[in-house]
């Protein structure tokens, strides 16, 4: 499994020194996201500086604003920008918000130490012999780049991947079809730049569960995704047997240990969720962070399920450079000579909605 961040840094961070635009509501949800955060008041107001409005900002929302805490220097570039968007449009108002109704949460006791063994045990068996029981397949894997020079998760969209993976004989290959909706052919994921990451299709699962991982695990609670229940197990690799390395501009690259959550249905001992993250990466090395998460779900191919990567993203920093990957595997078919992937299939294909990655608590089945 290798996870890799190319030379898209240098030119993110150039991009990073331009003007960006915000709706009001977005600058108010910046700014909520960055005083609970903790960001630095300095660092808040000079990103703010940046920033150019698309609508009025009233006076109301920058004293609401500060009384949940934004900082001096934060307060006064907001009024800058009161004065500067005073000829604008008004914001419109925000949609109302529905109240999602209470939801009980039950004190289930977590399974016996013997029953806990024997789950991870069977889902050791499935992980080692996932790719063994995959068809022959062809998909699209669609990838949104985002991209956040100022390091307050203040999201910017760099560019849209999309590729023909085809899955032949437990091999993956990958075709780039368009970047930016723009086609093009015989081009590569390292021409392309920016980070990447392979292991999707069974290699991440495997080596959590290869014995010679000794990844140490532990029942940490129940939850429910996609509306099954789950187990959720933590685990962690120590860096001596890691096999998970982060490459950097094709020639720097570090073996960190790392740790993670398992989600495994209560009822099919399947595996529906995998995280991890890296652990003690060397100081001098460029990457300070990296995580990722993938999400299963079952895919029909030629009238048969199979439970296949739904949706995964992707993490990395460099100082304060932040990139994410958000990528959905979509449009699974039976792969055949006759089998291709058309623009028409993917055109303007809506990203899917988080709640197929939401979790939420555990409550028992009606």
């Amino acid at each position: 499994m290798r996870t890799k961040l190319l030379a898209l840094v240098l030119s993110v961070c150039l991009l990073g020194a331009a003007e960006m635009k915000m709706t009001v509501g977005q600058l108010v949800s910046f700014v909520k996201s960055s005083v609970k955060l903790g960001h630095d008041d300095k660092r808040v107001a000079e990103y703010l500086k940046k920033v150019a409005l698309t609508n009025r900002l009233d006076a109301g929302i920058i004293d609401e604003l500060q009384g949940i805490g934004a900082g001096f220097k934060t307060v006064e570039v907001l009024r800058t920008m009161q004065e500067a968007s005073k000829n604008l449009p008004a914001a419109p108002a925000p949609p109302p918000v529905s109240k999602p109704k209470p939801v009980e949460v039950i004190n289930i006791p977590p399974p016996i130490q013997a029953d806990q063994d024997k789950i991870l045990k069977d889902v050791r068996t499935y992980a080692l012999d996932y790719i063994k029981q995959l068809p022959n397949f062809i998909c699209v894997q669609l990838t949104r780049r985002y991209y956040d020079p100022s390091g307050l998760e203040s999201w910017s969209r760099d560019a849209t991947i999309t590729a023909q993976l085809t899955f032949n004989e437990q091999k993956e290959e990958y075709k780039i079809l368009m970047v930016d909706n723009k086609s093009t052919t015989g081009t590569s994921f390292e021409q392309v730049g920016g980070a990447t990451s392979t292991g999707e299709f069974g290699s991440m699962l495997k080596e959590i569960f290869e014995p010679a991982s000794l990844t140490s695990f532990r029942w940490e609670r129940w939850a429910t995704l996609r509306g099954r229940r789950m187990h959720v197990f933590s685990y962690r690799v120590a860096q001596p047997q890691s096999r998970w390395s982060i490459r950097y501009q094709r020639s720097d690259q570090v073996t960190p240990g790392y740790h993670g959550l398992i989600y495994v249905d209560r009822d099919t001992t399947m595996v529906m969720r995998v995280t991890l993250e890296a652990d003690d990466i060397p100081t001098s090395f460029p990457v300070q962070q990296a995580s990722q998460s993938l999400d299963y779900d079952f895919v029909k191919i030629a009238d048969r399920e199979f439970l296949l990567p739904l949706r995964s993203e992707m993490r990395m920093r460099e100082v304060k450079m932040l990139v994410k990957n958000d990528t959905e595997f979509r449009l699974y078919r039976k792969f055949g000579a006759e089998a291709v992937i058309k623009a028409v299939d993917f055109d303007n294909l809506p990203p899917l909605p988080d709640s197929v990655s939401t979790e939420t608590p555990a409550v028992p089945k009606p």
